[in-house]
Order: C-alpha cells, then structure tokens, then sequence
C-alpha cells in the first residue's frame, strides 16, 4: 500500500484511468478519487484530468487542500472521524462516509442543517481492530441518527485477492435493502470492480488512478 507522498502527476494519464474505469461501471457509480497522499499542489492536475470528486482523510489536509483550489472539486470526508471535528468538518463537505458513533451524531444533531447527509460506516467482517457499526445494530443507530442517513460505507479486510471482499460488499448491499437506503460507498484501488458487481453506488480510487 502507497504511504509516499503523489508527485508529478500526469493528468493525461489520470484521464485515461477514469475513463476506462467509468466505462467499466456505467453511469450509475460515482468515482471518488482520494487525495490523502496528493500533495496540494498536485490538486489542480486532477482538476485538468476530469476529476469531481474528491474525498480527504484528514480536517486539517481538508481545509487546506479546499483553501488552496476552491471549488474545483465536491468534497466528502472518508477518514477516521473524531467527535470533535464534525463541526468544522460539515461545512466543507458533500457527504461524510465514516460515521459510527453515538459522539459524532451528538454532533451531528448540534451542527448539522437540514441539508446535512452522512453514510454510516458498518463493520460487516466484525474485525475488533476496525471502526463501524455491528449489522445487529444497524437499524438502531439510523434511528438514532439527527440527520438524514443517505447510505452506507464499509472497509472489508485487506486482502490481495479482490475477491476476498465481494461476501462483504454483498452482504453491505442487503443491509441497505433492508434499510431503505441507497448509497453504497465500497471498494478502492484493489477491489472496485468486485464492488461494482456488488452494487456500489461510490467507489473511492486512488493509486489505481495515478499510474
């Protein structure tokens, strides 16, 4: 997995990434192209490629990377997401992709608006080591939630065989079913074809896109 930092993008490459990959999912899924190891700088190539959307990890990398190109981009937040933060976090973004916590909707019942949309984050493997929401405990948390709740997100365990994660993604989307709900954020760089097939609605990419 990359940790170092993407320099010297070719947006010309980027563009021929999304469009294969867009041919590959149809109109229906949305590509979100994760910024977390782009340097600022580089954000403004990804505008030349075609890129929409984005989505950040990080509050501060957020409010600095939105500062520097503006609106060139919608913005959704898809890191590990501390109580804390939402307040200025639900401003700067579309969607939120990671909530999971009786602190974060304290939160999001004291800041958000009526226009205010999350995702819940559901650990659908049940790793201990993992953040998200237990199935069995799905309907009671979007029950409790203040704002709209517009889908669901899930990280199944890391595996190098992309096949790994259909159960997971599989099993996400008839908990959405289930629930009345329509988006489905799952599969990255090493499984969104699997997720495609699986009914993703949003796939977040990243070093699938840049070489």
């Amino acid at each position: 997995m990359n940790t170092e930092p993407i320099r010297d993008i070719d947006p010309e490459v980027v563009r021929r990434n999304l469009e294969r990959v867009r041919e590959r999912c149809g109109p229906g899924v949305e590509i979100l192209v994760a910024t977390k190891y782009v340097v600022p700088e580089e954000l403004e190539r990804l505008a030349e490629a075609g890129v929409e959307l984005v989505g950040e990890n990080r509050l501060q990398d957020l409010e600095a990377k939105r500062e520097l190109v503006g609106g060139a981009f919608a913005w959704d937040f898809i890191g590990n997401l501390q109580s804390r933060k939402v307040k200025r976090i639900l401003p700067l973004v579309r969607l939120i992709h990671s909530v999971a916590t009786d602190s974060v909707l304290e939160q999001l019942g004291r800041h958000g608006t009526p226009d205010t949309e999350i995702l819940v984050e559901v650990n659908v493997a049940g790793e201990d080591a993992k953040g998200g929401v237990a199935p069995a405990a799905l309907g009671d948390f979007i029950a409790r939630s203040p704002v709209r709740v517009g889908g669901l997100m899930t990280m199944p365990p890391f595996a190098t065989d992309a096949e790994a994660s259909r159960p997971y993604f599989a099993r996400l989307a008839t908990l959405a079913t289930e629930h009345g709900l329509e988006r489905l954020s799952m599969g990255t760089s090493q499984d969104w074809e699997v997720a495609v097939d699986e009914g993703a609605t949003i796939i977040r990419l990243g070093t699938v896109l840049y070489r």
